[in-house]
């Protein structure tokens, strides 16, 4: 009897605690929902940190490609980074292609090309809404074979958005207005 006392114990504690977890949702989290709202806050819905729209706007393309003294990667290398990898797995989730990346990480900063920066930045928005769409309109299914590769998109996104932030700070062409002081 001790077994079935401790499990409605947890099940009693359970349930006192839910309501207060989910006081901030009007209605359950589903793993659409998680998805989607990762891919908005990473790509143009500000909430706990700055989304990538935040971080490049106002960006020129010169600002774009400075590098900061000793050493790191330039606000436009890392949004081209960005574009590869979510155009990359955009395709595949799509079962477009396999992509032609060769496995050499650094081609993905270095094909930065300052001209074409404002068509990078459009191509980068165009994917991210892709991906959203692909996420409302897949079935129960076909999400769940795609969550985690979704998830850790976002968390690549968020990760990287960081360090243009950073890199602006840097140059000086940030403004702490925008969210992050």
């Amino acid at each position: 009897m001790k077994p079935l006392g401790v499990v409605l114990a947890v099940v009693v504690a359970v349930s006192f605690l839910l309501p207060s977890l989910a006081q901030d949702q009007q209605h359950p989290a589903t793993l659409r929902s998680i998805l989607l709202h990762e891919l908005y806050t990473t790509h143009n819905q500000a909430d706990w940190f700055v989304p990538i729209d935040v971080a490049v706007d106002g960006l020129t393309a010169e600002q774009a490609n400075w590098q900061p003294q000793g050493g790191g990667h330039s606000a436009g290398q890392l949004t081209y980074h960005l574009l590869f990898w979510n155009r990359l797995n955009l395709e595949r989730l799509q079962g477009k292609s396999k992509g032609n990346f060769t496995g050499n990480n650094d081609e993905t900063f270095d094909r930065f090309d300052e001209k074409q920066w404002n068509d990078t930045v459009k191509q980068l928005d165009q994917v991210m809404t892709d991906l959203e769409k692909l996420v409302k309109s897949a079935d129960e299914k076909t999400l769940a074979s795609m969550a985690t590769t979704i998830s850790n998109l976002c968390t690549h996104n968020a990760y990287h958005v960081g360090q243009i932030v950073y890199v602006r700070k840097l140059q000086g062409s940030w403004n702490p207005e925008k969210g992050v002081k």
